[in-house]
């Protein structure tokens, strides 16, 4: 039964606080005798019991605001009736009976309390927002965080609820300028506006009309155009104990003063993922009250600042910044500090002795740094540890005894250091840890049995040390929960017998270059669920047993290369993502594996053709290499069908025939190698039609023939062509330097091109190996060569490839180079290659002086040309240069003493050329000792040819034969002798009559 507005308004007046729940809801029946307030007994007024009913007026604007959303599951279904108080969400007063609390938040998701279900992003709350909402004159909490008010800015109207304290709009969708009327809520205590979406300020001034504000998130809001005052803004709220400006597009530097600082209340600040590109102020760290500090990823620079007053921080965050200079030592007093993030960073130094002193430490992230030196021994002091990563730095010296104290540790990451020494025997003493990567170091001696004891371990990595020693089923004992298990070292013996059963079910294992006991495939794998294997370079001789492959329709990854397995491979209908098993001894014909997409086959005795339903069977397909096997017949026209291909490699086996004349592959193509086959045909003009990522193209040593047509300019992308080894003829296309301007490698010699060396390749401002020999070429050699960008001083240091992880490619870039008749296969080192090839060509003319520009220059081969001159005075000046081949030509003259400044000449050819005078004698050229360097130059004296060198009465050098040389010879050199002293005799006669 309703009680009467007298009863009402005598529930407000006397209603007391401490009794919530019956005041707040006036739909509740009271006992006026049974109202206390504070202990105190209330009188009744003459009526026995009434009920309190909410605010007819707040009741209308609450149905108003819900009729303007979208409420599609509905959420807000309970929203029904005379009581608003009620409704789910609402929140009335103890004392007044007004709505003072409106949550909303998180209609769609868990976060909420009241969700009840996990819904999709459509299923939220959205819509517009009434302004109806004015009228609950009272709201002090609103909270409309998480839901999807998509494309529509914050409501104005929202300035006007001036008796706010709490006000959450964050994650919403919101979009647009945040309207400064939000300033005139003067009462607000907590402010979050985060956000995901477009949402921005033109400024932050209006902050100053909030001075009790002591909560304000911006997370991701776009504070760009409020870069020059938002600080003096932030400064103006002394009752702020929180700032979140995560993700806010901040560009300009933080000031490094403050007239005065008022924010003597912070204890949280967080800057995090701006883009200041400056330093850290001072001030930052005088905020005493600091609890919580954030400035990770923002593009801070300089050292860290002195931070001995923050003796209350419990978190630092400043990783992923350009800070630099030695590791702070004052850190050390910071002894509340529990989470240390220094990582990314170019910090130097050792890490000091005092950290130490930080005993409620709990994470200290220290990776990718600069950071060099042994670890302390104080670091076990740090006994509530549980992370600690230092890995990707340059510590050294070996590990200290004390780790075994950090008995709370879960986390040890020392990965890529140059740590050494052996692993303590105290590491056994980690009773808890889940994670020990030691990978990537220097560590040596055999590994300790005690890591056996280590019962909570789930990851081991040991990859890339120097272990030496006996790795045995005692070192795995108690290893009950290991899931991730990875060992690699060339001095370590892996003895495992074949019937063991380990107590452990990996996943994921790796075991590479180490020496298996049993060449038999390991039995103990029977027992394990394996997703990821590596057993590369272990020693295995053996088939690949069936059980093995009955277990792969759970692998993802399967790498056994560089073994001794041999036998075929079985079909498989469903087998992993990638393949590795290359160089072993397999055989048969190529397998079908529907779900593989990287296939590396190559170095292995397949042999036979590649089956012609190659295409559509290995439709997922990014990375193929079948190369160096015994492959035959044709390329299946199928391949064009993989439209994911990315790399495809054939090169070093006998296939025959041409390329598909519709080869156009996949958009996203970067290399492919037909190279050392019997391939014969044109380059089909549809190779560069679609693939504008083309990175690497090798067709040498092949049957190949035609001019070079106009199909190729579409590889604008190309860093290698090479074409070497075919017969292709006409002149060497001027747009290969106007249009390749990425070209690194450009190979085209052994062919049969003709006509002159474009002065356009003297564009090619990258390119670090030019190969034009064994051609037809005439006319000189460009003297713009010398200009060569890559080659030269201006030039950059030559850039690795792209990194062949993202194709999961794991073999180097190859390359076959013959800079002195010698065959040579790059590698790894490829991309530090520089050479110029010219050899075997008709080229006349001087060589140009400019070459001597040319200091990053490693081989020079002119041999087998026209060429007539002098070398040039300066060549000395290639003081890289480690193969120089003149060989072959008509260059007269001496041989340049600057060449003696050569200091890294290792292979020299002058030999069958009009060169004259002494062969120098000073530096590299002690070590030719091989006169068939020389040799076909009838002036040329001097070790180590059989003619020795005179001095002439002038002083200049004179040939002079040995001793035993015919009378033909004596008779020269005495016409000689003659000559010059009948000169003598005239010239004093005529002289001394004068």
């Amino acid at each position: 039964m309703k009680g009467t507005g007298a009863q009402a308004e005598l529930a407000r007046k006397w209603c007391p606080p401490n009794l919530r729940h019956s005041c707040l809801n006036p739909l509740q029946k009271v006992d006026i005798h049974t109202l206390r307030f504070k202990g105190a007994t209330l009188a009744n007024s003459g009526a026995k019991n009434f009920t309190l009913a909410c605010f007819e007026e707040e009741r209308k604007a609450l149905l108003e605001f819900k009729r303007s959303l979208d409420d599609p599951l509905p959420r807000l279904s309970s929203w029904i009736g005379e009581d608003c108080c009620k409704w789910t969400r609402v929140r009335c007063s103890n004392q007044t009976g007004h709505v003072v609390k409106l949550d909303l938040s998180y209609l769609c998701g868990k976060e909420s309390d009241y969700a009840a279900t996990d819904a999709p992003m459509s299923a939220c709350v959205g819509g517009e927002l009434s302004p109806s909402l004015v009228n609950l004159t009272h709201l002090n909490y609103l909270n409309l965080s998480g839901n999807t008010f998509h494309s529509i800015p914050i409501p104005s109207f929202i300035g006007s609820l001036e008796k706010l304290r709490y006000l959450d709009l964050s994650h919403s969708g919101f979009v647009g300028m945040v309207p400064p009327h939000l300033g005139n809520l003067s009462k607000l205590l907590h402010l979050d506006l985060s956000t995901y979406s477009d949402m921005w300020v033109s400024d932050l001034k209006w902050l100053s009309g909030l001075s009790s504000l002591q909560y304000l998130g911006l997370k991701g809001l776009n504070l760009s155009q409020a870069t020059d005052h938002w600080v003096h803004a932030i400064n103006m709220l002394p009752s702020l104990l929180e700032l979140h400006f995560s993700s806010c597009k901040l560009h300009s530097g933080l000031p490094e003063s403050l007239p005065h600082l008022n924010l003597t209340l912070l204890l949280v600040v967080d800057l995090s993922f701006n883009k200041f590109q400056s330093s850290l102020p001072q001030w930052l760290f005088n905020i005493s009250t600091l609890v919580t500090a954030d400035f990770s990823n923002s593009g801070f620079t300089g050292s860290i600042p002195e931070v001995s007053l923050l003796k209350d921080l419990e978190t630092l965050n400043l990783q992923q910044n350009s800070l630099s200079g030695p590791f702070p030592t004052s850190i050390g007093n910071l002894l509340h500090l529990q989470a240390l993030h220094l990582s990314e960073n170019p910090i130097s130094g050792s890490v000091p002795t005092s950290i130490g002193n930080l005993l409620q430490l709990r994470t200290l992230y220290l990776s990718q740094n600069s950071i060099s030196g042994p670890l302390p021994a104080s670091i076990g002091n740090l006994f509530h540890l549980e992370t600690l990563d230092l890995s990707q730095n340059s510590i050294s010296g070996p590990l200290p005894a004390s780790i075994g104290n950090l008995f709370h540790l879960k986390t040890l990451d020392l990965s890529k250091n140059k740590i050494s020494g052996p692993l303590p025997m105290s590491v056994g003493n980690l009773s808890h840890l889940n994670i020990l990567d030691l990978s990537f170091n220097m560590m040596k001696g055999s590994i300790p049995k005690s890591i056996g004891q280590l019962t909570e371990l789930t990851i081991l990595n040991l990859l890339s040390n120097q272990w030496e020693g006996v790795i045995s089923e005692s070192h795995f004992q108690n290893l009950t929960r290991l899931a991730n298990l990875q060992l690699s070292s060339k001095s370590l013996v892996f003895n495992i017998n074949q019937e063991w059963i380990p107590f452990f079910n990996a996943s994921f294992i790796t075991i590479r270059d180490c020496q298996f006991v049993s060449p038999a495939f390991p039995a103990w794998l029977r027992s394990q669920f394996i997703v990821y294997i590596v057993l590369s370079n272990v020693g295995i001789s053996d088939t690949i047993p069936e059980w093995f492959w009955r277990n792969s329709p759970h692998m993802s990854w399967l790498d056994l290369s560089n073994n001794q397995l041999r036998g075929k491979l079985p079909y498989l209908e469903r087998f992993g993502a990638y393949v590795n098993l290359e160089n072993n001894n397999l055989e048969g014909s190529i397998p079908l594996w529907p779900y593989v997409s990287y296939l590396k086959l190559g170095s292995n005795r397949f042999s036979g053709p590649i089956p012609l339903n190659f295409g559509q069977e290995m439709s997922t397909l990014s990375s193929l290499d079948l190369s160096r096997n015994n492959l035959s017949g044709s390329i299946p026209h199928s391949l064009i069908k993989l439209k994911r291909l990315d790399s495809i490699d054939l090169s070093r086996n006998c296939l025959s025939g041409s390329i598909p004349r519709d080869w156009n592959g996949s958009e996203g193509m970067s290399t492919i190698d037909f190279s050392n086959n019997n391939l014969s045909g044109q380059i089909p003009p549809s190779l560069c039609s679609q693939q504008p990522s083309l990175y690497w193209l090798r067709l040498s040593n092949n049957n190949l023939f035609g001019e070079l047509g106009p199909s190729l300019q579409n590889c604008q992308n190309l860093a290698t062509l090479d074409l070497g080894g075919n017969k292709f003829s006409g002149a060497i296309p001027q747009w290969i330097g106007e249009d390749l301007r990425s070209l690194q490698f450009l190979l085209l010699g052994e062919n049969k091109f003709t006509g002159s060396i474009p002065q356009q390749l003297c564009a090619l401002s990258r390119l670090h190996v030019l190969d034009l020999s064994h051609n037809d070429l005439s006319g000189s050699v460009p003297r713009c060569l010398g200009n060569l960008t890559q080659l030269t001083n201006l030039g950059r240091m030559p850039q690795p490839f792209p990194s062949l992880s993202n194709t999961l490619d794991m073999d180097p870039w190859h390359m076959d180079l013959d800079p002195k008749g010698v065959q040579y296969e790059y590698t790894s080192i490829l991309p530090l290659v520089n050479t110029i090839d010219l050899s075997s060509n008709n080229l006349s003319g001087e060589i140009p002086e400019e070459m001597r520009n040319l200091s990053n220059l490693g081989s020079l081969n002119l041999s087998r040309n026209l060429l007539t001159g002098k070398i040039p005075e300066d060549i000395g000046s290639l003081q890289r240069l480690q193969i120089l081949d003149l060989s072959c030509n008509h260059l007269h003259g001496p041989i340049p003493l600057s060449m003696t400044d050569m200091t890294s000449l290792s292979k020299l050819n002058l030999s069958y050329n009009d060169l004259s005078g002494p062969i120098p004698s000073a530096n590299q050229f002690q070590t030719f000792n091989d006169p068939t360097l020389f040799e076909g130059n009838l002036g040329l004296c001097g070790t180590p040819l059989p003619t020795q060198c005179s001095s002439s009465p002038d002083g200049n050098p004179e040939v002079k034969e040995d001793a035993g040389e015919d009378e033909e010879g004596s008779g020269k050199i005495w016409f000689y002798v003659n000559t010059t002293m009948g000169f003598i005799l005239g010239f004093w006669a005529v002289f001394g009559s004068l």
